[in-house]
């Protein structure tokens, strides 16, 4: 997902249509009934409910009720996806895909999306999409992805329906059309989706489509800024440090700025950086500032890593002490709840990796322990080694999960550390 916002490095790069950043859907997966007790469906899923196998897997997959635990929430999932329960097929191609518990693995992805995809439904329909238009295990093909977005938006599912208004906006297949994009965002923000409500303010604010209307472009940001989207933020800051279609107002540029940031826009911590830079609202604070781009180049934003080489060479050319000064560690409420959300996303990362690592250790050791060798004096000689193996893979699994779950434990006491809220004036 790219979906576009205003801000770039400042106002010294202009924006493209259809490369600039669009907003990632998150996978949803299906709530799960009694997702406190963990007990409740477990009876059922032990008999043979592929419903059952599925919501219990959703407990353990979210860790309701009980551990997060990817590896049980693996079994129930295959489970129900071998009776044919298309939303536990999706939800497999969304582990492999993603590497929740598993490592990566794009072909099995796809394998359950299709399954899921042929049934009709249409999260998994929106996935096989999403890996198509991508190109992410597969040969990339619009059209193919086109008509998957447009069977899924048929069930209305409001991400569907927004990929559709962008195939049509960029012109993926055929020529553009920006009165057809229009028409499929507005049908998923009354769907509630927040990036067609983004999405419908910037083409008011470059009156694609329609003539250039600002008031028209604010109101659609404000809308999914209400939703908590993080680039509607953004796009609103840019429009008070711009003051486009607004009265340039640096402060309330800036408050939108530490929302957005606090949600982890790489776009709004540049815009940051690039305000305290250059003293917009304030006097110049270069720790501020190289403490933001930062924060925005480590998320790999191609303007925050420029800025940070250049805000670099700039202060070094000037004199050691400039630099050290800069380069102490700059602290405010605002960069210590950017560099928490940052911190957040880092171990979520890190434990998805663990815990991956661990279910493929798991599977060697399988493999070594069911190798099924002979009876004869070299197959005891190959089980013997073959259960040495297996132990040494088993210990590593232990380690990955030990490993994991003092990250998961770091997790929860970051994500429960007070959040920092930002006084945004009202619109």
């Amino acid at each position: 997902m790219h979906f576009l916002t205003r801000a770039t490095l400042a106002s010294l790069f202009l924006l493209t249509p259809c490369s600039a950043m669009r907003a990632q859907t998150q996978q949803s997966v299906p709530s799960a009934t009694a997702e406190n007790d963990i007990y409740s469906p477990r009876a059922q899923a032990a008999a043979g409910d592929a419903q059952a196998q599925f919501a219990l897997a959703n407990l353990y997959f979210r860790g309701r009720g009980v551990a997060q635990d990817y590896t049980q929430a693996l079994i129930w999932y295959r489970q129900s996806a071998d009776q044919g329960f298309a939303p536990a097929q999706n939800q497999l191609g969304n582990m492999y895909e993603h590497n929740f518990g598993v490592k990566t693995d794009y072909a099995r992805a796809i394998t359950y999306y299709h399954s899921a995809s042929d049934q009709g439904y249409a999260l998994a329909q929106y996935n096989l999409a999403n890996m198509l238009e991508n190109a992410r295990g597969v040969r990339r093909d619009y059209r193919q992805a086109l008509a998957l977005y447009r069977k899924a938006a048929d069930q209305n599912l409001p991400e569907a329906e927004q990929e559709v208004g962008y195939f049509y906006q960029c012109g993926f297949v055929g020529p553009r059309d920006y009165a057809q994009a229009i028409a499929w965002y507005r049908r998923a923000a009354s769907h509630g989706n927040s990036n067609a409500e983004n999405q419908l303010g910037y083409m008011a604010g470059e009156g694609w489509g329609q003539p250039q209307d600002y008031v028209e472009a604010l109101s659609w940001y404000y809308k999914a800024a209400d939703h908590g989207n993080a680039d509607a933020q953004e796009n609103i800051g840019y429009m008070f440090q711009h003051g486009t279609g607004v009265q340039t107002d640096y402060r309330t540029a800036m408050s939108w700025f530490y929302k957005a940031a606090g949600r982890g826009n790489s776009n709004a911590e540049n815009q940051l950086g690039w305000m305290y830079q250059f003293g917009q609202g304030m006097q110049p604070d270069f720790a501020k500032a190289l403490a933001w781009y930062r924060l925005s180049a480590d998320q790999g934003n191609q303007n925050g890593i420029n800025n940070l080489r250049a805000i670099t060479s700039i202060l070094k050319l000037q004199s050691d002490d400039a630099w050290d000064a800069a380069s102490a560690s700059a602290t405010d409420a605002a960069i210590v709840q950017a560099q928490r959300q940052e911190r957040i996303q880092d171990l979520h990362r890190r434990i998805n990796e663990l815990d991956a690592d661990a279910a493929q250790q798991d599977n060697f050791a399988d493999q070594l322990e069911h190798s099924g060798k002979k009876n004869d004096v070299m197959g005891k000689i190959f089980n013997a080694l073959g259960s040495v193996g297996a132990i040494q893979y088993r210990q590593q699994a232990q380690k990955d999960r030990a490993e994991s779950a003092t990250l998961r434990d770091q997790l929860a006491q970051t994500e429960n550390q007070s959040q920092f809220s930002a006084n945004v004036p009202a619109p």
